[in-house]
């Protein structure tokens, strides 16, 4: 058994707060992405995170520093973007292997300077910006951008990476398609039987709006049913909705599994300008609601949260235990 597995039967876990919005904090700008090694690339580079792990490594070093302080016990790669598939926007699919092993590196080494307890890096896998069950084309509703192998073929190679690199941990988090998360998962289960390895796998969906379905169409207990065939060591929710909005779509998701739950919303939603407003005491009286209803074992943020908000739910998150798993029916 992994020392994570250990540690969520102990306590409730912590995940970290947003990266891009730690990153978007030091304005870099077109030549600070390209640094000296790709200062000639012949294609615009600002706005791809996933490089700065390779150019700025002291700055993504250092937000991971700022999560762990703050209370974090698990900390995800800078590589939500990290396959051929998101990397073809920056004409950078040649890169990926590299990208998706020094943000595994660079995690695992932050995470190393913490000795007061075990720290754990979990390898983030987006979900790309295609979808294998839908067409982009009204048009035409039978095409498909991409197709299931091929959203396996690059989800593997992003795998192999992380764990070369030092993940404890795998999340595939997101996921507003569950055709493109059940094709990361069948990456991981060959990567792990070529390997004859068990490394735990997080997933982690999103609840697009007020309907409580992802965006191809599942509930929560559709989407729940189409990957609990897979070993997990937590299944929740992520991104789109903030705390308050995120809550009852975790309840029908306790109710319906025997296994770990996790969830890292948003600071609320964004305002007219994008900017996400809800503070770190108001995200922290949120996430108590949880705990006191006994919803998750891993509690993280997402999109606006900063490691002052990470702090404020590690701090509330030590006061209870984590949920107790019931048997479902």
């Amino acid at each position: 058994m992994s020392k994570i597995q250990d540690a969520i039967k102990e306590r409730i876990l912590v995940l970290d707060g947003a990266m891009g919005t730690m990153l978007q904090r030091n304005n870099f700008s077109e030549t600070d992405f390209r640094g000296e090694r790709f200062k000639d690339f012949p294609h615009p580079l600002k706005g791809n995170n996933d490089l700065l792990s390779i150019t700025q490594p002291e700055a993504v070093k250092q937000v991971h520093r700022l999560y762990f302080q703050a209370g974090a016990d698990i900390v995800e790669t800078n590589t939500f973007s990290g396959t051929t598939i998101g990397m073809a926007d920056y004409h950078m699919e040649d890169l990926v292997y590299e990208l998706n092993y020094q943000s595994a590196k660079i995690a695992r080494e932050v995470a190393d300077e913490f000795t007061d307890r075990p720290r754990f890096v979990a390898g983030s896998i987006g979900p790309t910006n295609r979808t294998a069950s839908m067409s982009p084309d009204v048009n035409d509703p039978g095409f498909r951008a991409v197709t299931f192998d091929d959203l396996r073929i690059a989800y593997k190679q992003q795998v192999e990476a992380l764990i070369d690199g030092g993940c404890d941990v795998l999340l595939v988090e997101t996921i507003f398609d569950t055709l493109n998360a059940k094709a990361a998962l069948f990456a991981i289960e060959e990567v792990k039987e070529e390997r004859h390895l068990d490394i735990p796998v997080m997933v982690s969906g999103t609840i697009t709006d007020a309907s409580g379905r992802t965006l191809s169409g599942q509930t929560v207990e559709a989407f729940l049913i189409s990957i609990q065939h897979i070993p997990l060591l937590s299944i929740g929710f992520n991104c789109a909705l903030g705390a308050d909005q995120l809550k009852p779509y975790l309840k029908r998701l306790a109710q319906n599994t025997s296994l770990n739950i996790s969830a890292h919303p948003n600071a609320g939603l964004p305002n007219a300008f994008g900017q996400y407003d809800q503070t770190p005491a108001e995200m922290q009286a949120l996430i108590r609601e949880y705990l006191q209803d006994n919803l998750v074992n891993i509690i993280g943020g997402c999109c606006g949260t900063t490691p002052e908000h990470i702090k404020a739910i590690a701090e509330v998150a030590a006061q209870f235990k984590p949920r107790t798993i019931l048997e479902t029916i």
